[in-house]
């Protein structure tokens, strides 16, 4: 009898182990943010067709699927794949191939960059990126006349670190046509004594954009799959590129058709009059890894080259208000012309009253509207009386290192008292229900950790200020993994697909070497990625 039962259940669990339901990968041993409603934790996941299939315990998921891979993350935490709600990805892989500003200490220093470029590169138009005038002793824009005397024959056009304003040199002037007599509006092309100094800010740049020559079809490619490569490093699944135009969009589709690009962007289009008639006729554009379906405009320049638009004079420009990069009907008859369509309407503001206007225009059209989802990029200045306008469906969209780039000079561009409504993203928080986390890369580093730390530290990493800029600003660990994640894909109209780890949403998750939420603070800038999986395939 007794060898009749030892048989019968060698049978039954013989047969229990051949109904095992087949799946790709299970992740096991690992510490889960799901960031699911309840913001739960599990032990493991099992992947089938580029999707999550179950979430739950190792010995639950263990005994129930039969997976062709599996992953011992050894207690290692587990995150839904990384959104970055704003940044410029294809401009970052051109990047990769111009000289680097970033972190020049002095003007000094920005030209020993450029000659040492050129000795290696020799190019026939020196282009480059990252300057920032507000991190050397002498905090003013410099002058061409050194780029002058040491290129006298060779364009140089380098841009500061926020895009927003360039230096160029005067073969690069000419190069461009732009001489003191030259018209411009929403802007400057800056003058001293008659004299181009060769410093220009917003608009008028797109005159030096147009003489430089255009990178070719293989450049375009290479600096996407470059692009690639940096985000997957760290453990970004999708991106938002916050202004391109159909050429890329049609080459990154292609791209992903032939398999050799797998990261997921959310494009938003270039307001231009091309890409609008375009787009608008068409309606959006969505595959499981490109989604074409808002449009970016730019409301006004940037707060660290004083073109942010203010209600109030500049703090330290008497006189001087900024600009809006267009004229107001423009923007009104585009937003318009975009709430007519099923399209999202993304607006850089960076200025109370270029968010002013944002804000007013946005309500007036989608404010009581039915998931229209509209977003304000930056949101960054806001005057106390216009908080009221967010909600979740006039989201702000915010870069948390903007604000620990910006502390060591922001209030001598604002004063105290408009203060209190900049970088206010808690504020923002609790107005709107939620905030869209990004990096706005190349302006900032890619690293979604200097994001996290910088969001709950409201510190940069040369720990200043001890006890934070604006403390009582910050966010919570969970509202800035939800802000990087569910709350990013909901900004995207895609947080029913990802954004959490939750059964049917596509597989994309990030294995971090230490728990984001639970390090010590000072040690999240140094976090590394272990792995980045996309569609469940490990990309990194």
């Amino acid at each position: 009898m007794k060898s009749y039962l030892l048989l019968l259940c060698s049978c039954l669990i013989m047969f229990s182990c051949g109904q095992k339901e087949k799946a790709d990968l299970l992740v096991f041993n690992a510490e889960v943010y799901t960031v699911d409603g309840n913001f739960s934790k599990a032990e493991a996941f099992v992947v089938r067709d580029g999707k999550f299939i179950a979430v739950g315990s190792t010995d639950e998921l263990e005994q129930k699927y039969e997976a062709a891979d599996t992953y011992d993350a050894e207690g290692k935490a587990v995150y839904p794949g990384f959104i970055d709600a704003h940044a410029h990805f294809y401009r970052l892989g051109l990047q990769q191939n111009k000289v680097d500003l970033t972190g020049t200490e002095s003007f000094d220093e920005v030209v020993a960059r450029i000659v040492e470029f050129q000795q290696k590169r020799g190019v026939d138009f020196i282009t480059g990126r990252g300057w920032d005038q507000n991190d050397w002793e002498v905090k003013e824009f410099p002058t061409k006349d050194t780029l002058d005397r040491l290129f006298p024959d060779t364009p140089i056009a380098v841009t500061r670190i926020d895009g927003h304003a360039l230096l160029a040199n005067q073969a690069a002037l000419d190069a461009a046509g732009i001489t003191p007599n030259t018209p411009y509006e929403g802007g400057d092309i800056e003058q001293k004594n008659g004299r181009l100094t060769g410093i220009i800010v917003d608009n008028p740049m797109d005159l030096i954009a147009k003489a430089q020559p255009a990178p070719t079809i293989e450049e375009k490619m290479t600096a996407l799959m470059d692009a690639q490569k940096i985000c997957f490093e760290y453990g970004l699944t999708t991106v938002d590129d916050a202004g391109i135009d159909r050429e890329i969009i049609e080459l990154m589709d292609s791209l992903h058709k032939r398999g050799d690009f797998k990261i997921r962007m959310y494009a938003m289009i270039s307001n231009s009059e091309e890409n609008l008639d375009y787009y608008l006729s068409k309606g959006p554009y969505k595959t499981d890894r490109l989604n074409v379906r808002s449009v970016k405009f730019y409301g006004d320049g940037a707060l660290g080259s004083r073109g942010a638009a203010l209600k109030e004079e500049y703090n330290d420009r008497p006189g001087h208000f900024g600009a809006l990069l267009s004229p107001i009907e423009d923007f009104e008859e585009t937003a318009v012309r975009i709430a007519d369509s099923d399209f999202q309407l993304n607006t850089h503001a960076i200025g109370d009253s270029a968010n002013y206007l944002v804000l007013k225009t946005y309500d007036s059209l989608v404010g009581d509207a039915e998931d229209r989802r509209w977003r304000v990029e930056h949101s960054q200045v806001i005057d106390e009386g216009d908080f009221k306008y967010f909600s979740k469906n006039i989201i702000p969209s915010v870069q948390p290192t903007h604000a620990t780039s910006d502390m060591y000079w922001a209030e001598d561009r604002l004063g105290e008292e408009r203060m209190q409504g900049a970088y206010a993203y808690k504020k923002l928080l609790d107005q709107a229900g939620l905030v869209a986390l990004g990096t706005d890369f190349p302006v900032e580093e890619v690293s979604p950790f200097l994001t996290f730390y910088a969001a709950v530290s409201r510190k940069d990493t040369k720990n200043f200020p001890e006890g934070g800029f604006m403390k009582e600003q910050a966010l919570s660990r969970e509202e800035t993994l939800k802000g990087m994640t569910i709350w990013a894909a909901y900004s995207n109209f895609e947080e029913k697909e990802k954004g959490s780890i939750e059964p049917g949403k596509f597989a994309d998750f990030v294995i971090l070497n230490e728990d984001i939420m639970e390090v010590e603070e000072n040690e999240i800038p140094g976090l590394k990625v272990i792995g980045t999986y996309v569609n469940g395939e490990k990309v990194y």
